[in-house]
This record gives structure tokens, sequence and C-alpha cells, in this order.
């Protein structure tokens, strides 16, 4: 028997059968309000589990556009957070670098065993393509004999720090060396206490070192020299840098010298830690 019934998709509301044909149906509902639909439309059924069915398929269709319409919502808020922090934070600075130090030390004797020492240096990374580092020194060198030197001086620093920007420190120095009585060759001992003072922090440092030296022939009028550092962190608590330098100090008159040398420095903890370097170091006593 067939229904004298249809159902609304949209509303689900059900309606009595007053008039139909191939084309329309006329139906009524519990107000006896009449309205009239196209069967070819699909907005129709006539029975309550058809239109049940039809009314779950059009909530699986609108829940499927609503998730994939979060999802693109979450993909582009995702995308704008990744360019935005991409923006704000600079590139971290690489583990290696090449670098030039130059160095300009004046020494000026104040009596036969105290000399007043000042120097100024410029370090240039990023494979030698911008400042790195600039800072001078001052301080006095006193030498009781021909195998002790003590030297308290003052360094004033401003160097980049992991980020590329300048920071600012002061640091407070003692060198104590001691030169082996050998006569073929130079062999010395250098002990370095550092007080850091810094906005991250104030710490210190211990910098043994040992030189080895060996003059060329008179007619150069230079030596060659070896030398061999390490830094012990009170931060770290640990060793946390080591230095080998190897270079040649030419006396070029009796009141200037020049050094030219070579160091690789390896550093785990500094950003640039490991160094390829290539130096001078130009000493003027007056």
């Amino acid at each position: 028997m067939k229904s004298r019934f249809f159902w609304e998709k949209r509303t689900c509301k059900k309606f009595s059968i007053v008039f139909e044909s191939d084309e329309i149906i006329i139906g009524s509902d519990r107000k006896n309000k009449h309205r009239t639909f196209r069967k070819d439309t699909g907005l129709i059924a006539f029975s309550r589990r058809e239109i049940l069915e039809m009314r779950l398929a059009d909530l699986t269709k609108n829940e499927v556009k609503q998730i994939k319409l979060k999802i693109a919502t979450v993909f582009v808020i995702l995308i704008c957070c990744l360019v935005s922090v991409t923006a704000q934070t600079p590139p971290l600075v690489a583990q290696d670098d090449f670098q030039s130090w130059n160095d300009v030390q004046l020494t000026v004797p104040l009596s036969k065993k105290v000399d007043f020492i000042t120097q100024f240096t410029m370090r240039f990374g990023k494979n030698i393509s911008r400042l790195n580092d600039g800072r001078f020194q001052f301080g006095i060198v006193w030498h009781p004999n021909k195998t002790w030197t003590f030297q308290p001086f003052y360094w004033n620093i401003r160097s980049r720090d992991s980020r590329g920007r300048f920071r600012h420190e002061d640091r407070f120095n003692l060198r104590i060396g001691y030169k082996f009585p050998i006569k073929k060759f130079g062999l010395s001992h250098r002990s370095w206490f550092e007080y850091r003072i810094r906005a991250t922090g104030n710490s210190w440092r211990y910098r043994p070192s040992l030189t080895f030296e060996k003059n060329l022939p008179k007619k150069f009028n230079a030596k060659v020299y070896f030398t061999e550092e390490s830094f012990y962190d009170s931060l770290l608590k640990k060793i946390s840098r080591t230095r080998s330098m190897i270079g040649v100090n030419k006396t070029m008159t009796k009141k200037l010298s020049l050094d030219i040398f070579y160091m690789r420095q390896n550093d785990g903890f500094s950003r640039p830690g490991d160094l390829n370097v290539i130096g001078t170091t130009w000493k003027i006593k007056l």
C-alpha cells in the first residue's frame, strides 16, 4: 500500500498528501498549511527511514566540511607562526670559523725592572668578513730577574655573542711567567688567571700554557715558536678550550718587532668555538 505521507528533507517535517502528479506533490502539515514540492529535487522522502538516511548523509557531509575547514585553519595558523618565529629569531652562529686577529702592543719602560704595557686588538670573524671583537688592555710587567715575570693588567672588551650582538666585558688578569734555564732553545711556562665581569654572570678562568722557542740563523734576525694553551672555566668546572699556536717573531728594529702566527682553537661550548686563526702582533718598545 502506497504511503499517504511524505517528509521534507531539510526540516524532517511530516506532510499529508493532498495532491500528487508525476512532477509535483502538494502536502498539508499539522497546522493544515499547504506546500508544493517538485519530486525531482531530492528534497522529500516517502518513508521515515529514507528521510533519516538522507538527513544522516547530509550531516556527515557537513561534518567532513567542518573538519576540513578546521584543519585548513590550523595549518594556516601554524604557517603564520613559523614565518613569525623565523623572522624574529636570528640564525645561530656556526661552530667553525676562519678569523683574523690583529694586535698592536706598546711597551714603555718605567724602570729597569718595570714596564708599562698597553695593547689594542681587533678580531675579524665570519670568514674575516666582519668585526667580531674589539678590546684594549693596560697594565705593568715586573721582571724581578731573568727567570720570572709578573704581569697584572686590565682588559676592556666588546665582543659578539652567539646571536651576533655586541656584549661588554671587564676582565682583570694576572700572568706569571717562568723561563726554564735552557741555552739551546727557549722553554717557558705561563700561568694566567683572569676574572671576568659580564652581564650574564661573573666567573674566572685559569689558562696555563707552555711555549717552545728556537732562534733562526742570524741572517734572518727572527725566531720560531710553538705554544700550547688550555682553559679551565669556573662555570663549567672543566677544561673548556684548547689552543695550539705556531708563529714567527721577526725583529725589524731595536724598537719594533712583528709576530705572524697561525692558531687552532677547539671549543665545544662557545659559538663559534672551533677556529682557524691567522694573526699578527706589532710590538713597539719605546
